[in-house]
């Protein structure tokens, strides 16, 4: 006969924080959103920590390049998606690391015999005006000169001058050379009122960009997310069917931690992957998932994964439940695979940390998931909604919006996330193409959420994230009481 759970599975619009002593220390200011990433022993620390509790959706309409930089320089993580091919995925994973903080590659760049139209459109392109004049046009090519926008004006000079003419040639230039550190080009720039230095190798060929415009960005980072190089961590999405070339290139470009990006983790095809990843590469730290009991966390703690994904189903952009009826509420899932992984550690000496992936909607409910014992959360729509997300900005009815698709969708095409050993096709959807409302920087969204969570765990009376889990009480709500939480009884004027 089969199993049946006599409670209903919750969402996390189900709970709610009841308060708690809120001491003169417990302000936002003093709160430590600090969290592992990896597991560890009881007495030692983990070999990552995330500086805040956000990582990024393993998905083409989220993870790339541009959104890895801004959510590291928040002191987060991004898992760089891995439907695209090895050598995509490992390029992108190898620029994430090639920049150091404040330390930019060139993406403006020409050849001394391009034209000023060329010009134009890579600053319409990028956004940015100072353009490398390299050899070759390559990023890394040999510095001949720079352009900048007090190079030319478009209205009085000719669309097919050759840059050669007008650009300013390296000889007129002040630069660095590689081994300078941050503090020092910093030096430079301000001390010879410059916008911009390059910074090259022995052989005159261009690193990086320093610019006067980052200093105030970097010194307003305080907690990025950086490896011992003072490079952005970042991670990448594996899949288990090709791990076996995809991984090699993955840490070949320097990836800091990789994740089975999978819609069910309770497989041996995750076994599998684990097991030749820790044999093959015993240093690289790796994720696992997605599981929503303790059956599912303890299979994958057994096979080795270094943290586990909790969550089917619970994306906005998921239809795995109405389409295959599988999964459960978002908010059950956590707490139980959360008492597993209490327990485990009791047991073993081990903490696996867990991530709540799917299901948040408003801001408080990442307050309620790392409550609920969730030590990080990895979120979808949530950061497709920003500027540095790989989609397009629209303009749909009057409203800016971004594309956002998943990964299940006949748009990303992506069967390896929900292979189970047959064809190798996507046989039906489990994902839809939507738009989202656009929202702006990253910066500003997560900086906004956060304070939030502070003041929430203010609220509670703890100042991180284990006092959270350990302290805080959570309260199930009525239909009526869900009604009542929001503006009623009003007439809103209009915003």
């Amino acid at each position: 006969m089969a199993q049946y759970f006599n409670e209903p599975s919750r969402t996390f619009s189900e709970y709610l924080l009841v308060p708690g002593y809120t001491g003169p220390d417990c302000i936002p200011a003093n709160v430590d959103l600090s969290t592992p990433l990896v597991k560890f022993r009881k007495g030692e620390e983990p070999s990552i920590k995330l500086n805040i509790p956000m990582t990024s959706a393993i998905m083409q309409s989220v993870s790339g390049e541009k959104l890895a930089v801004a959510l590291a320089q928040e002191g987060g993580i991004s898992f760089i998606y891995g439907s695209q091919s090895v050598e995509d995925e490992a390029a992108m994973v190898a620029r994430v690391k090639a920049t150091k903080a404040g330390f930019v590659p060139s993406d403006s760049n020409v050849k001394p015999d391009s034209i000023l139209a060329d010009v134009v459109r890579l600053k319409e392109k990028t956004g940015h005006s100072t353009v490398a004049v390299t050899e070759d046009g390559t990023a890394d090519g040999k510095l001949l000169g720079i352009v900048t926008s007090r190079d030319y004006r478009v209205s009085r000079m000719d669309p097919k001058t050759p840059v050669s003419e007008f650009m300013t040639p390296v000889e007129k230039l002040i630069v660095a050379h590689e081994g300078v550190t941050l503090a020092e080009a910093n030096d430079i720039l301000w001390d010879n009122k410059l916008n911009q230095l390059p910074v090259l190798s022995e052989d005159g060929k261009l690193l990086y960009f320093v610019f006067r415009k980052d200093y105030d960005a970097h010194k307003s980072n305080p907690i990025e997310l950086l490896d011992s190089k003072k490079r952005y961590v970042v991670g990448a999405g594996i899949n288990t069917r090709d791990y076996e070339t995809r991984v090699p290139a993955l840490v070949a470009a320097g990836v800091d931690v990789l994740c089975i990006d999978s819609s069910e983790g309770y497989t041996e095809w995750q076994k599998r992957t684990l097991s030749w990843i820790h044999e093959n590469y015993p240093d690289m730290k790796v994720g696992a998932g997605n599981v929503v009991d303790e059956e599912g966390f303890r299979f994958l703690a057994e096979s080795g994964a270094d943290f586990i994904k909790v969550g089917i189903g619970g994306g906005s952009i998921c239809i795995t439940r109405e389409t295959k009826g599988i999964g459960r509420g978002q908010a059950t899932a956590v707490i139980e695979v959360a008492k597993a992984r209490n327990e485990y550690f009791k047991e073993t000496g081990i903490y696996i940390p867990i991530c709540s992936d799917g299901g948040i909607v408003y801001d408080y409910h990442m307050a309620l998931a790392l409550a609920m014992g969730a030590d990080f959360l990895m979120l979808g729509r949530y950061f497709s909604r920003f500027d540095e997300s790989p989609t397009a900005k629209l303009l749909v009815n009057g409203t800016y919006v971004k594309e956002y698709w998943g990964e299940g969708s006949n748009r990303a095409r992506n069967w390896q996330r929900y292979d189970l050993g047959g064809d190798q096709k996507l046989s039906f959807e489990e994902g839809v193409d939507s738009y989202v409302p656009y929202a702006g920087p990253l910066s500003d969204g997560v900086r906004q959420s956060l304070a939030k969570v502070r003041s929430t765990m203010c609220n509670v009376g703890v100042l991180n994230i284990k006092d959270l889990q350990d302290k805080a009480k959570l309260t199930l709500v009525s239909a009526t009481s869900i009604v009542e939480g929001g503006a009623h009884d009003v007439i809103l004027k209009n915003k």
